[in-house]
């Protein structure tokens, strides 16, 4: 059983490029080597602590887009998963279901959360395993990401943690192969502790400014160039929080009010994710 149906059901294969992503495979093949026999881990999604948890994840959800942006840029990927777990609710016998369950290859376009179900519902019988499914950004209880064995988010994975006694935790984290780290202490950016900078600007976008600014000199059109939604390059750098790249296409005469087919500007959604430095340089 590999890692990613180990964390989250379904098939190893739903994992994006599962095999291909060096930096998973010693952690797959830990997991394989694990107990076929774990222990399943459950929580109350109407606990207090869980509700928080599902709240905060919401709140942050910006941090888990930024790093999957870049990793769709990476020649190299670091990342080992990245899924988001989302409410899902159906009407049955009279009561309303709701079931939390986890998305793969997940994409975010500042309006809704699009990705892959990974899940086998219990319950509801209006999604499925393998099931391409958008939802509002609302809807998201819980995201997270590993880099090096390190997860970061798992606000309600982080709730569940802190409930158990110590002895519980460890047998956790051994049956995933995972550092989870502090359940007190939900790290969202990558190095976060040793950088604080890397809650602000992404590492990435800092470093690979001048390769950009090569990039806009050869295809000065891709300044200007819009998609079939109305997007534009500013649009998706306001999206990720990339000031750095997002200063430079303002400095190249990109239109900062320009709108998309939803009537939104790339300020709009610089201040809809709490992205306060970018909102800043736009509303300039």
């Amino acid at each position: 059983m590999g890692l990613f149906k180990k964390l989250f059901g379904g098939d190893d294969a739903s994992s994006k490029d599962s095999d291909s992503k060096e930096g998973a495979q010693d952690e797959n093949a830990a997991a394989k080597d694990a107990k076929e026999s774990e222990p399943v881990f459950y929580a109350d999604g109407e606990d207090e602590a869980m509700l928080k948890a599902f709240e905060q994840a919401r709140k942050s959800f910006r941090y888990f887009w930024r790093e999957l942006y870049w990793e769709r840029l990476r020649i190299v990927p670091a990342l080992s998963f990245a899924c988001v777990k989302v409410a899902f609710s159906q009407e049955l016998n009279g009561s309303t279901e709701v079931e939390h369950m986890w998305l793969n290859d997940v994409y975010f376009d500042g309006e809704r959360v699009c990705g892959v179900l990974v899940n086998d519902p219990n319950v509801l019988s209006n999604v499925k395993n393998g099931e391409q499914v958008s939802v509002p950004l609302e809807q998201i209880s819980d995201w997270m990401f590993a880099i090096e064995g390190k997860t970061y988010g798992g606000f309600s994975v982080q709730a569940i943690r802190k409930a158990m006694s110590e002895s519980e935790r460890a047998e956790h984290d051994e049956a995933w192969g995972l550092n989870f780290g502090d359940p007190d202490v939900v790290l969202v950016a990558y190095e976060q502790q040793e950088h604080p900078q890397n809650l602000t600007e992404h590492p990435m976008s800092v470093n690979t400014k001048k390769n950009f600014e090569e990039f806009l000199r050869g295809y000065p059109d891709e300044i200007t160039r819009t998609d079939d939604e109305g997007y534009t390059m500013l649009h998706h750098e306001a999206i990720a929080g990339n000031l750095t790249r997002l200063e430079l296409l303002l400095a190249k005469g990109a239109d900062k009010n320009a709108k998309n087919i939803h009537g939104k500007t790339a300020l709009d959604y610089a201040r809809a994710l709490g992205w306060d430095h970018v909102a800043e340089a736009l509303s300039r």
